[in-house]
C-alpha cells in the first residue's frame, strides 16, 4: 500500500483492500486517513474520501517551512519538495518575486524563510488556497510576501519581477506571455510543464521563445522534477530572459 504522510493526516496513494484503519492509524500516529482520488479544475480542487477520522486540516513542516492546510480543499504535491527548496536558494539578495500560482505559498514561504528577497507577489485565484496562504505568511512571521487574490493573467502585469516561478503544470503555457513581459531584463523564469520524454528538451523552451519576441532567451536548466504519467515528465525549464 503507498501512501504520504501530510502533517497527521495519512494519504493513501492507490486501491486500498479492506483495511483496519483505526490499527493504521495507530501504527502512523495520524488522526485521519483519506484517499484522494484526483485534483480538478484551474483552481486545483481535490476529489476525496475520508477513510478513517474526520478533521482534514493540518499543519505540515517541510524544509524548515511550516504549512497550514485542509487537504479537503487544496492540494498537497508531496513530490515537489525538492523544487520547492532549489528555488528558494536561488533567490538573490533583494530580488523581486512573482509566484504564479502560488497555491498556499508552495514556493513563496519556502523563498520568504530560505532567501532575502525583497519582496514577493504571490498570486492565486483559488479563494481556499488564498487563504491557507495568508495563514502560512503568518505562521512563518514573514513580512515581504505580498498575498493577491486573483488571476494570474490578470494580476501579474501589474508588477515586475526579477524571478518569476510559474509552478503550475497544466495550460501553463497560456500563461508565458503575461510572465515574460512582467520580468526585468535579464530576469530568470522557472517554468513548469508536463511534456513527453522525446519532447522534453525542444517544446518546453520553444514555447518560452516564441512568446518572447524580441528579447535573447537563455536557457540555463532542465530540471525533472517527477514522471507525471508513463513517457510523460514533469520538468521546470530555468530560462533568462534579456
Amino acid at each position: 500500500m503507498k501512501y504520504k504522510k501530510i502533517g497527521d493526516i495519512l494519504i493513501l496513494d492507490n486501491k486500498y483492500p479492506d483495511e483496519d484503519f483505526e490499527k493504521l492509524a495507530e501504527k502512523h500516529n495520524v488522526k485521519t486517513i483519506m484517499k484522494v482520488d484526483h485534483i480538478q479544475g484551474t483552481k486545483r480542487e481535490p476529489v476525496y474520501n475520508v477513510l478513517f477520522g474526520s478533521e482534514t486540516q493540518t499543519v505540515n513542516k517541510e524544509n524548515g517551512c511550516l504549512f497550514k492546510l485542509d487537504l479537503s480543499k487544496v492540494m498537497w504535491s508531496k513530490g515537489n519538495n525538492n523544487e520547492r527548496l532549489r528555488i528558494a536558494k536561488l533567490v538573490g539578495e533583494g530580488e523581486t518575486v512573482i509566484d504564479m500560482f502560488a497555491g498556499i505559498g508552495y514556493f513563496s514561504i519556502p523563498i520568504g524563510v530560505h532567501s532575502n528577497a525583497k519582496k514577493v507577489y504571490s498570486i492565486e485565484i483559488n479563494p481556499n488556497s488564498y487563504y491557507f496562504l495568508c495563514e502560512n505568511i503568518k505562521l512563518n512571521k514573514l513580512n515581504n510576501i505580498v498575498p493577491i487574490l486573483g488571476d494570474c493573467k490578470v494580476e501579474t502585469p501589474k508588477y515586475k519581477a526579477d524571478r518569476i516561478v510559474m509552478g503550475y503544470v497544466k495550460t501553463t503555457h497560456h500563461y508565458l506571455k503575461a510572465a515574460i513581459d512582467s520580468l526585468n531584463k535579464g530576469g530568470v523564469l522557472h517554468y513548469h510543464e508536463t511534456v513527453p520524454e522525446k519532447l522534453m528538451e525542444t517544446r518546453p523552451i520553444e514555447r518560452i521563445v516564441a512568446q518572447a519576441g524580441n528579447r535573447d532567451v537563455e536557457l540555463l536548466k532542465i530540471v525533472k522534477v517527477k514522471k507525471y504519467a508513463p513517457g510523460v515528465e514533469h520538468v521546470v525549464i530555468d530560462a533568462r530572459i534579456e
